[in-house]
């Protein structure tokens, strides 16, 4: 069974609504472990059917370790990401993991990505399903 990370901060919105769709077209046959930069957004998480959850530096950096795949928004791989929720640590853990790494181009950071569109948040995790998962 492929073990999905996802990650959020915040109010964990986004990744809310990536675990609820996955869950609506995969169901039972994968395992997503919402990790959230702080407790608030792995509850919101949790809430949209992830199989496990836990919060923090510590668990993020250790759980991505075993993941095969990992999905949030680019800033997860930013030091300093998400309003300073991501730390340079976990950054630096997500990067360098061996799992998959599907990355969402929402940023509230100064970066531009070239070659990519806009496109709504439903229309992305649609694309993360039909295309990579």
């Amino acid at each position: 069974m492929k073990k999905i990370c996802v990650i959020d901060g915040q109010g964990g919105g986004i990744g809310a609504a990536v675990i609820k769709r996955i869950k609506e077209k995969l169901g039972e046959r994968i395992e997503i472990i919402a990790l959230g930069t702080n407790a608030i957004a792995t509850a919101n998480m949790l809430k949209s059917q992830a199989n496990k959850g836990a919060s923090g530096e510590n668990a993020i950096i250790r759980t991505v370790l075993s993941a095969d795949i990992i999905i949030g928004s680019i800033s997860v791989v930013l030091p300093h990401g998400m309003m300073g929720e991501v730390t340079p640590k976990m950054a630096e853990a997500v990067a360098c993991s061996g799992a998959k790494k599907i990355l969402i181009p929402l940023l509230k950071e100064d970066i531009i990505i070239a070659g990519s569109e806009y496109a709504p948040l439903p229309h992305l995790i649609e694309e993360i399903i039909e295309k990579h998962l």
